[in-house]
């Protein structure tokens, strides 16, 4: 059981990697053109909310395995 808790762990984690530099980018982008847009707040819409909530729920993810992980161990 503990080496499916940890197989599992590394997967969400390759996963939640992979998300955070997908947001990195989109962030990254569009302040590389010196838009002004960036000091001004706005809301996530579409892709970029979608991908938000993802992120949050991949981490929760992340860390009830982990606890799972300690407790299994």
């Amino acid at each position: 059981m503990h080496v499916a808790f940890t197989i599992i762990q590394i997967v969400v984690a390759i996963v939640l990697i992979g998300v955070l530099l997908l947001q990195g980018r989109g962030q990254g982008f569009s302040a590389s053109f010196g838009s002004s847009d960036s000091s001004i707040y706005r809301t996530r819409r579409g892709f970029e909310r979608t991908l938000f909530q993802f992120t949050i729920g991949l981490a929760v993810l992340w860390v009830l395995v982990s606890i799972g992980t300690a407790l299994t161990f």
